[in-house]
């Protein structure tokens, strides 16, 4: 085994049962022999020193080209137990040290999302086939952090609770302007207009998206009420009265935070209310990981909460309430990862092996970012008038009965709708 690469196994894991097989052939055990045994092979030199030199990329390249292999667990139980040694903590040898240090210089560099780049690298995302992404969301397709209210809610309620909690929060009355920013393929801002009466407009630079979100609603007679455009929120030039966004601020880029928050602000009445919810750090700043920026999110940043307020600030946007969501990522995405594994064959008949082993490590990996390392998400409320909310958070919970009342009669009245077709049919 690479010499380096064994060192630095021998100082980070501690407790567990790690067995690595070199590309020789010999194994060696880390750790202090409990818990189940977590095995994987690397199968070549050249990735034995790829990853002891810059294991944030390699160790991920060297799983999805089929240079690493997992022989007992699976890439999840792997990543477990390097986390849940290592915490938030990577090797620190000095040539990480530079590399981590070049990473943070050119960051903006690559975060530069003008209105040309920020859509291409959506694209590249969020364009992926339909099929894909219904092997494992939920059926109202939300891409973004659920809310779990009970342990075993099951993913549907959890997104559900997630749009109810958000609609809450934003106070939304009927015929009220709403600005959805990366309006995704249309579930919250259907939900809006479906239960709340909000004349919505959704933005996403994403085609896929754009065409799902507005055939929805059509099918749901919500035309009048939910239009999707795809275009970027720079662009815009009405006011809203409110404005919502949800999973996609990770797109902005840390350069391009003053000109996010000067143009909601630009767009949000001074009564208006604006819900922003972001996958955030909870250390400080840092930069993008280097597999999830060359593989997944290409110009994407995970901001700290420090990196955040200030161009809040100077925007003349006040912060009225904001709230952690800490496991709910994790969870979310446990579920996510399961779905996906049961229906991976469907996923590599869409695509193939290195992207299914991609897509694997993608989820498992933001899991246990989630679950044994820095991120949570924010869900920061803002307005430019102190009185745009009540004083107190007590309306939140109030609201949310509300609202659990009205998807209960229109789910009623769906239901009855739908019995006396099917009897008319007979």
């Amino acid at each position: 085994m690479n010499a380096i690469l064994k060192a630095t196994l021998s100082r980070l894991i501690h407790t567990g049962t790690l067995i690595i097989t070199d590309s020789s052939g010999k194994s060696r055990t880390f750790g202090d022999g409990t818990g189940d045994p977590i095995h994987f092979r690397i199968n070549s030199a050249a990735a034995e020193r790829k990853i002891a030199f810059d294991p944030s990329l390699h160790f991920a390249e060297a799983y999805m080209n089929g240079e690493l292999d997992v022989l007992d667990g699976d890439i999840y139980d792997v990543l477990k137990i390097i986390f849940e040694n290592t915490g938030a903590t990577v090797a620190r040898e000095p040539w990480m040290l530079a590399i981590e240090g070049i990473r943070r210089a050119t960051r903006r560099l690559h975060q530069m999302n003008t209105l040309t780049r920020a859509s291409s690298n959506v694209q590249r995302h969020y364009d992926l086939s339909e099929d894909l992404y219904r092997l494992f969301l939920d059926t109202d397709m939300q891409y973004s952090c659920a809310y779990f209210e009970r342990p075993d809610a099951t993913l549907e309620e959890a997104q559900m609770a997630k749009k109810r909690h958000i609609a809450a929060k934003l106070l939304v009355e009927k015929g009220h302007k709403t600005l959805d920013i990366g309006s995704g393929w249309g579930g919250l801002g259907l939900y809006l207009a479906k239960h709340l009466k909000a004349d919505v407009t959704g933005v996403t630079l994403s085609q896929e998206q754009h065409g799902i979100a507005n055939e929805r609603a059509f099918e749901e007679g919500l035309t009048a009420q939910a239009r999707f455009d795809l275009r970027d929120y720079r662009t815009i030039e009405e006011s809203f009265d409110r404005i919502v966004s949800v999973g996609m601020f990770e797109h902005v880029g840390i350069g391009h935070f003053p000109e996010y928050f000067h143009h909601t602000a630009r767009l949000l009445k001074k009564d208006g209310v604006f819900l922003l919810h972001t996958i955030g750090r909870s250390d400080g700043p840092s930069y993008t990981n280097a597999f999830i920026q060359k593989y997944i999110f290409p110009g994407g940043y995970i901001p700290a909460l420090s990196e955040v307020i200030p161009h809040i600030e100077k925007a003349g946007l006040i912060v009225t309430d904001v709230e952690i969501l800490r496991l709910h990522y994790a969870d979310t995405l446990r579920i996510w990862r399961e779905r996906f594994m049961v229906n991976r064959e469907m996923a590599k008949a869409i695509y193939d092996e290195r992207f299914c082993r991609m897509w694997e490590f993608y989820l498992a990996a933001s899991e246990a970012a989630f679950r044994w390392q820095n991120l949570v998400v924010f869900q920061i409320q803002l307005a430019h008038r102190q009185e745009a909310v009540p004083l107190t958070r007590n309306y939140i919970e109030k609201e949310e009965k509300r609202l659990k009342r009205l998807e209960c009669e229109r789910s009623s009245a769906n239901s009855q709708v739908e019995t006396k077709e099917t009897a008319a049919g007979r």
